[in-house]
Order: structure tokens, then sequence, then C-alpha cells
């Protein structure tokens, strides 16, 4: 749990971010400091929002350049629903190799297919974009990264989330369905050290449903702490919930078939929310056609998970914070 939390891909860019005035004209009202999946501004003179992030996974891509096309877009589409916004526009940076060698221009080909289909499927329009070629250092490529920047839509900026403000006592209850898609995970490079395997696949039909779903609960009030699930799988989720509020989490993966898979599974359309009342949100979901289950609990001080056999892990949040927030600054001065 510590190698993915501490991972340069997981860990905290806070170092960067706290170097610059991220707050001008004071119109930013959610930012990385803040516990959200996409930082959220206000427009002025009006009750509107806007809500922006960018995203890219460059090692799907690489694994399969159509499945990690689209979920860079569904990735980014995902971050804007969770803090209660509708995803409008994207654009896109496109990050490759030299395109005169053939692999490297399948990659671009595939990469873009995929991403035309997402933004088909989720209503997702291209509006602008550069493309950035030939990054390679003495022949070798750069992974394949087309970077998604994207946009949504707040109606009134004070109806949105964070995964800050966990309280003791509170479910998080996972919506969507969890399979332990483990290939190009986090988990099978930074724990088995193996770079292989298919990423996970990407309904977007199911991303839709799914969204469409938990942003419906966000524009009714019923839910204000949701954190879409990507890189780490249920414990990076759990872990920045437990980083952003400061409470302990013990997670339950006793029922799992493979609990490793379970916790690190990288299983695509899925969120993670904290409630008091799981059973009504559970009733909602399998009313719209969709899975719901509780899988922790807001408890204590420490980050903990039970698996088939008893207690995976019991780590105090303090300590996984220093792990956390360690790496970057501990890399620059070294």
């Amino acid at each position: 749990m510590l190698k993915v939390v501490a991972c340069p891909d997981m860990a905290s860019k806070r170092w960067i971010w706290e170097q610059y005035d991220r707050h001008v004209m004071a119109d930013t009202l959610q930012d990385s400091s803040t516990g959200a999946d996409a930082g959220v501004i206000r427009v002025h003179g009006t009750e509107k929002g806007l809500a922006v992030t960018s995203d890219c996974t460059p090692r799907y891509v690489q694994a399969d350049p159509y499945e990690g096309g689209k979920q860079a877009v569904a990735e980014a589409w995902r971050n804007l629903t969770a803090v209660g916004s509708r995803p409008i526009a994207i654009t896109d940076n496109l990050n490759f190799g030299n395109p005169q060698r053939p692999e490297i221009m399948g990659q671009i080909v595939r990469a873009t297919d995929g991403m035309a289909e997402a933004c088909r499927e989720l209503d997702f329009p291209v509006v602008s974009g550069n493309v950035s070629l030939y990054n390679e250092t003495n022949g070798v490529a750069i992974p394949p990264t087309p970077t998604v920047g994207a946009v949504g839509l707040l109606t009134n900026y004070d109806v949105t989330t964070g995964f800050g403000g966990a309280a003791e006592g509170d479910q998080l209850v996972l919506i969507g369905q969890t399979h332990g898609e483990l290939g190009a995970s986090i988990y099978l490079r930074e724990v088995l050290g193996r770079e292989d395997g298919a990423p996970p696949p990407v309904d977007l039909k199911l991303e839709r449903k799914t969204g469409d779903f938990v942003r419906g609960l966000i524009e009714a009030g019923e839910l204000t702490l949701v954190h879409d699930l990507s890189d780490g799988g249920l414990v990076g989720a759990a872990a920045d919930i437990a980083l952003a509020s400061d409470v302990g989490i013990e997670l339950n993966a006793s029922s799992a078939a493979h609990a490793h898979a379970f916790l690190f599974g990288e299983d695509q359309a899925r969120y993670l929310v904290a409630v008091s009342d799981a059973d009504a949100l559970i009733a909602k979901a399998k009313d719209a056609g969709l899975h719901a289950s509780v899988v922790g609990l807001v408890k204590g001080t420490d980050f903990a998970s039970s698996g088939p056999k008893g207690e995976l892990f019991r780590i105090p949040v303090a300590h996984v914070r220093e792990f956390h927030e360690g790496w970057m600054p501990n890399w620059i001065e070294g």
C-alpha cells in the first residue's frame, strides 16, 4: 500500500502547486488543496462555475492505444462529473515520438480513434488542441501521452463536491462494479515489478450511465463527498479521502475472492462516496441498474483493510501522509 501511494504517479504534487498563486482575483473555489477531482472557478456576475481538469494514463496507451485513448477522455469526464459539473468540452495535447516510425504512427492513429469514440459517446466535443511529435531521446520515444484537458459547467457553484470532509461513522460506498483489473496497473508496476497486461476496458455506455447517476445525486444535494477511482484503485481513492479529511478509514475486502485485485484493481466507471445512510444509496443505485456496495467505514486514525484471512494492513494516517507527501520534495532535494 505504501509503495502505491508514494510512487511518482500517486504521490502528492503539493511542492509544485504551492509555488504559484492559484487564487488570483479570489475566483478559485476548489483546487488540489481542497480534495477535489477537478478545480472549480466561479464565473463573474453569475452563480455559475467552471470545473477544469487534465488527465492521461500513458501506461494504458502504451499497452493498448485504442483503450488508452478512450480512457484518457473517460477519466477527464469522470473528474468533472465527480465535482457535480456537466462535462462540456475537451482540448487535446497529443504527445508522441517519431511518427515516421510505423509503431509510433500506429499509436497515434489508434489513440485518436479511441479518443474520438469516447467524445462521441459522452457528448464531449473537442474544441481545440495541439500536437507534439518527435519526442525521443537517443532514439527512444516517450510513452504515448495524449493528454486531455477538459471543462465542465456548474449551474450553481455552491453545489459541488470534493473528497475532504469525511466524518467518523460515515460509510464508504463504491458505486460501480469491481472485477479486479490489474493489467497495466500501478500495483502491477510498483509492487510486482511488471509492466504488462491489457489495460482495463472502458465501457463508455456504462461510464455515461454511472456518471449521470452520480451527478444527479450531487445536484439533488444527496452527495457531498465523491471521488472517482483510477490509479491505485480502491486503495488509492480511499487513501486520498483519508488524507484530505484527516480521518482513519477501514476497508473491507473480506468477501473478495482476491483481496489485492479488489483493493488495487483499476476497473473504470467507479466512484467512491461517503454517506451516513448507505442502504438508501444502494437501493437507488439498484433501481438505476447499477451496482453499489459498502466497502469501508470512516473510523479512528489508521488506514486499514481486512481481507478473507483477517487484517491485511493497518498504518497510521500520519505515516501514510509522510510517504504520500514526501516523495516529490525528497526527489527534488536529492
